[in-house]
């Protein structure tokens, strides 16, 4: 494998698990709120970031490079209202996409086919991963500021439930 995707790849173990404190951190903002259901969905974010670094991890250890895990950088976003976090998680996916943009490209520049096969999930991922921060945060604007709709969009956010990606390496 060429040395920049490696490098590349390796990165994104760290950046996933970032995520996943992130997302942790969020979830800790949600529970000091009472608002059970927001952390819910959070830790689950939590969760899937956790899978996601392990599967790069995984994808590395399967073409026989070592892995050089990395410090975790603590998360730095201060949240002051409900929708802050929501906000920070938007921008943060966002942020992730790129990072899995210039991953791809990488590995095309150097005809790394079987990397672009192995990201390809990970590119539907992040689309699905942005629509869902875009669409809780525009059920939050609509029902956020109503004590009785917040609790109904908690409610709904307290039944999801964790389903660990299928990718196999």
């Amino acid at each position: 494998m060429d040395k920049k995707v490696i490098e590349l790849l390796n990165d994104q173990i760290n950046k996933e698990f970032y995520s996943a404190y992130l997302y942790l951190d969020i979830a800790n903002f949600f529970n000091d709120l009472d608002l059970d259901g927001f952390a819910n969905w959070y830790n689950i974010q939590a969760q899937e970031e956790r899978d996601h670094a392990l599967l790069f991890l995984r994808y590395l250890q399967s073409n026989g490079i070592k892995v050089e895990l990395k410090a975790i950088d603590k998360p730095d976003k201060a949240f002051v209202n409900p929708i802050d976090p929501l906000y920070a998680g938007a921008e943060h996916e966002r942020y992730v996409t790129d990072l899995i943009h210039n991953i791809y490209d990488a590995a095309y520049s150097v005809k790394d086919f079987r990397t672009m096969q192995f990201l390809d999930w990970f590119v539907k991922e992040q689309g699905e991963e942005e629509e869902n921060a875009d669409k809780l945060i525009a059920k939050f604007k609509l029902f956020g500021d109503d004590p009785k709709s917040l609790y109904l969009l908690d409610q709904e956010l307290a039944a999801r439930v964790y389903t660990a990606p299928s990718l196999t390496i």
